[in-house]
């Protein structure tokens, strides 16, 4: 497994170089069957990223780009008449792909946003009364806007709680950006191709129940998740799902890592990006949300 993981790393980091931890971080949820959402300013290269992961998998890539006007119809499809046939035929939206990046997710309205909803929690998608599958591989990699941002409204927490992960890209070492400067900005993930086959990714992806997680460590998980939900600087802590996807995303970070089994350091290094958006912390509340939660982890006895 780790061979073909690093078969995915090394290829995605010939156009995206200096972010191995994201790299990491971003096949998470691609493993885990969940959903990736980029909280960050535009233009430091989450575009390249996703499209780089879909060539590496050789999956189909799909980009849509929500917008206030976005319906629901232009990501899911439509159904036409042909007068000719006098038959229905429906017309595929951009979501029929194995790699969606969803950008800048909070411009679009709550209906179509709603319609992204479904085919993130059921991969499906329902249109006049009729559900289709979506593919057996299927990512969403959403970017949302900083809220300061004009025409951006903040997602609602029930459709934050349906990503796996949270994430900012960031900019890059300086010698590297000085390097993409110099090269001139190109999205050079079109000249990419697969590294590992689609059956490759789904052996990966069948072999996440196969991690083993000791007691202890599942004990160590519900100790951080209780003190999000007691903590005095938090109005509503991790939920029930959120604890079962963290689980889900430190036994993907295992295998990442090269193990068949989870350790404290997988916990310690994925609860931040598996958990700070999921929590409310309370408006009056001025220290930093990530210093809040860093605290809460420290404070949580580690198994030994």
């Amino acid at each position: 497994m780790k061979s073909l993981i690093e078969k995915i790393i090394s290829n995605v980091e010939k156009v995206i170089k200096g972010k191995t931890d994201i790299i990491e971080f971003s096949l998470i949820p691609l493993f885990a069957g969940g959903h990736l959402l980029f909280q960050d300013i535009p233009g430091v290269g989450k575009t390249t990223l996703a499209e780089a992961i879909a060539r590496s998998i050789g999956g189909k890539f799909s980009r849509i780009q929500f917008t206030a006007d976005l319906l629901p119809s232009d990501i899911t499809g439509i159904t036409i008449y042909h007068k000719e046939s006098g038959k229905f035929e429906f017309k595929r939206g951009p979501l029929f792909a194995n790699v969606i990046l969803s950008d800048e997710i909070n411009r679009a309205s709550p209906k179509t946003q709603s319609a992204l909803l479904e085919a993130m929690s059921e991969q499906t998608i329902t249109i006049d009364n009729y559900t289709y599958p979506l593919p057996e591989i299927f990512f969403v990699i959403a970017t949302e806007n900083p809220y300061e941002f004009a025409g951006t409204y903040p997602l609602p927490e029930s459709e934050l709680d349906r990503f796996m992960i949270s994430l900012k890209m960031g900019y890059p070492p300086h010698e590297i950006e000085k390097e993409i400067i110099s090269e001139g900005r190109t999205n050079k993930s079109r000249e990419l191709s697969a590294a590992i086959s689609k059956e490759d990714l789904l052996s990966i992806k069948n072999n996440l129940n196969n991690i083993y997680t000791e007691a202890s460590i599942v004990d160590y998980i519900m100790s951080i998740v209780q003190k999000t939900r007691n903590s005095k600087f938090i109005s509503t802590g991790v939920s029930i799902r959120g604890a079962i996807e963290f689980v889900k995303a430190v036994k993907s970070f295992a295998i990442i890592k090269g193990r068949d089994f989870v350790i404290p350091e997988d916990v310690k290094q994925v609860a931040p990006v598996a958990l700070l958006h999921r929590i409310i912390f309370k408006e009056r509340e001025t220290k930093f949300k990530e210093d809040i939660l860093s605290e809460l982890i420290k404070e949580t006895q580690v198994p030994i």
